[in-house]
């Protein structure tokens, strides 16, 4: 069994029956394995991919994502979802890094190809567009799929501690076995429909919103647009969604919005972010729907726990172990610690990561006995329910996506006159956290703030762009010479 052989028996069973809504439209699993067909076969004819290729896929929420990244598979090649908010510097980064000659993508981002063939000359554009209308293929015996569960089949790119993105490897048994894993949690049936606000880029839509829903036989309601809150909300009772996987941010949006209830849905799930406890009570107050709080990270498929839909939620928690997934807290030299101490959360189980693309160092330090260092630090209580308490890494969580402050303090340093820069979060009601920047100039000049967010939105993603951007005489700093961040994030910034 790998990816697209579950994907084809779902298909098989469930020709006629629509997979996919997208605004008025919709595609039955017929249709999206007809199409997953074509592009298998156009990538293998056309453009030459070969077993184990990388293939970069960066398209925004649509349609044709899905066969697309079946279709990469059925090709025997690798998947390398990229976020579709980078700019072109951060995408040329992960084409060389993954070695990527064939990117999938359509006409507006396709329109940065010749900025792209800078530094990948040899890359080919394969646009969504381009494929023949009414092109069709027959279904295939399973059987004929070639890859292995063990075989690698997704590249997710993470930011890490070098704060350039690493590709955390994948296979189609990690996945799969994530895929599992939720279905029972989530007790997930082929009468379900998925509604997906967020990007597919993500590693928690593209397990959670896509894969679970699709291998299950059940339906994905793909939602054109997050704004205003209430039209979302309109497309998912119009298409009778009955499960919302999305992000705190959203929940709060819609605990503040005036809509419509009751809601199809019968559960929602928030994930990639912290929910905040007054968030998840005024929620379940008003919509009398579970709000299941997880936990997870790429590097694990990426769900690692979640609170039970049928037992005991505890707010602030972020759950029980998913089944088939084990837990520990761990301390710095691998001692598993007592209910109540803290320490490291690690994760060990079959949807663990193979490691680090071409990082056999970076996997080393990730990967301790079989067990995967989230880098978060929290504990269990005496019930078994887990809580995250801090960050080890010093990461930024955006609107649930991850950011790395290195990488934005490395853009602040090529600013003229800038002598120091560190960026640190701070909690923001509506994307969770923001980065804040603190800047120190040669000789004390004055540092313009517009033209230092200018010059960083035009290198980085506008949600690693610093909402403020602070100077100071000096940055303070320990004995060491390290930059205190504990200080500045101490530090009160106006509005």
């Amino acid at each position: 069994m790998n990816l697209v052989s579950a994907f084809a028996s779902s298909a098989l069973k469930h020709k006629q029956k629509i997979a996919l809504f997208w605004g008025e439209r919709e595609y039955s699993y017929q249709e999206l394995w007809s199409q997953t067909r074509v592009i298998s076969r156009r990538l293998k004819n056309h453009f030459a991919v070969n077993p184990g290729d990388r293939v970069g896929l960066w398209l925004k929420n649509c349609p044709e994502f899905i066969p697309a990244f079946f279709g990469i598979l059925d090709a025997g090649a690798v998947v390398v979802p990229i976020n579709n908010f980078l700019k072109t510097d951060e995408v040329s980064y992960i084409l060389g890094d993954a070695g990527i000659n064939v990117l999938v993508t359509d006409a507006e981002l396709g329109s940065h190809f010749r900025t792209l063939t800078a530094t990948r000359q040899n890359l080919q554009l394969f646009k969504v567009e381009d494929l023949p209308a009414g092109e069709s293929a027959a279904h295939r015996p399973t059987e004929d799929f070639r890859s292995s569960e063990s075989e690698l089949a997704v590249l997710i790119y993470t930011s890490g501690t070098t704060g350039r993105p690493k590709g955390a490897m994948l296979s189609h048994g990690n996945l799969l076995h994530n895929v599992e894993s939720c279905r029972i949690v989530l007790q997930t049936v082929e009468g379900d429909r998925f509604a997906v606000l967020l990007p597919l880029f993500h590693s928690y839509m593209l397990t959670v919103g896509m894969l679970l829903p699709l291998i299950v036989g059940g339906s994905i309601v793909l939602v054109k647009s997050l704004h205003p809150v209430r039209n979302t909300l309109q497309e998912i009772i119009q298409r009778r969604a009955t499960a919302l996987p999305a992000i705190p941010q959203f929940y709060r949006s819609m605990v503040n919005a005036s809509i419509p209830v009751p809601l199809p849905l019968r559960l929602c799930v928030s994930g990639a972010a912290p929910l905040p406890v007054q968030v998840l009570r005024e929620f379940e107050d008003k919509f009398h729907i579970p709000l299941i709080e997880g936990y997870g990270l790429s590097e694990a498929s990426p769900v690692v726990t979640k609170n039970p839909l049928d037992g005991t939620r505890k707010a602030g928690s972020i759950g029980l172990p998913i089944p088939h997934v084990e837990v520990s807290i761990q301390d710095d030299s691998g001692k598993h610690l007592e209910a109540t101490q803290v320490g490291e959360v690690c994760v060990r189980g079959g949807n663990v990561m193979l490691g680090y693309w071409n990082q056999p160092a970076e996997t080393a330090k990730a990967i301790r006995n079989g067990w995967l260092l989230t880098g978060d630090i929290g504990y269990r209580d005496t019930d078994g329910y887990y809580y995250i308490t801090d960050r080890k890494k010093d990461m930024l969580l955006v609107n649930g996506i991850n950011v790395y402050p290195r990488e934005i303090e490395e853009v602040l340093y090529q600013f003229p006159g800038v002598r120091e820069a560190a960026v640190v979060g701070k909690p923001d009601s509506r994307k969770g956290e923001q980065p804040i920047a603190f800047v120190s100039a040669n000789d004390n000049a004055a540092l313009d703030e517009k033209a230092m967010q200018h010059f960083v939105r035009r290198k980085l993603a506008d949600y690693k762009v610093p909402r403020k951007i602070v100077q100071l005489p000096a940055l303070p700093r320990n004995a060491t010479g390290k930059i205190l961040k504990t200080s500045l994030r101490d530090i009160t910034i106006a509005p």
